[in-house]
């Protein structure tokens, strides 16, 4: 929501430097009143149960502000209300839809490494590892390492070609296979 709520702010600025406190109400309606693509619905609506009027409709003559009426309006905020678990639904229902195709084209990409206890692998230097001495041109993988064990798909135990085992788990993320 705050990358959205930036990049809709620095459009809405793109010259004019240190007005975005006034430009802010109008950043916010804009995002609250635009449907999302997970949902299919508008913030606004799944907290509210209706539709927003915008601003620009409220000063031109539109139908649905000419033909307001406060009674058939209370009438049908109770109807919707009796609908408002209906909305969410689908929209829930949406949002599984969304997630799973996202999952589906996140997962055709993905490689997947399967190691055997004994197998060599190398294992990569990140973070903490990495000795700041060798600076960038170091090796970014070492060992190599035994597979001692495994948890789960993916999680693997290793162990120094002397037996000593590693602290923790390695993802098969931060692995790939050795060969003599």
């Amino acid at each position: 929501m705050n990358r959205s709520l930036l990049k809709i702010i620095k459009t809405q600025l793109k010259g004019a430097k240190g007005i975005w406190l006034e430009e802010l109400p109008s950043v916010l309606w804009a995002y609250r009143t635009t449907a999302r693509t997970t949902t299919g619905e508008t913030p606004f609506r799944l907290a509210y149960e209706s539709e927003a009027v915008i601003l620009v409709e409220v000063g031109l003559t539109r139908y649905r502000v000419e033909n307001y009426d406060e009674s058939r309006n209370d009438e049908a905020m109770c109807f919707r209300l009796d609908l408002v678990n209906e909305v969410r639904a689908a929209a829930e229902q949406r949002l599984a839809r969304y997630q799973d195709l996202m999952a589906k084209h996140y997962n055709s990409k993905v490689r997947h490494r399967d190691f055997q206890v004994r197998d060599l692998v190398l294992r990569k230097v990140a973070g903490t590892i990495r000795n700041p001495a060798q600076g960038k041109l170091g090796p970014n993988w070492e060992g190599p390492y035994g597979i001692a064990s495994w948890q789960m798909r993916g999680t693997y135990h290793l162990e120094t070609l002397d037996g000593q085992k590693l602290h923790h788990p390695w993802n098969t993320e931060h692995l790939k296979k050795y060969y003599q």
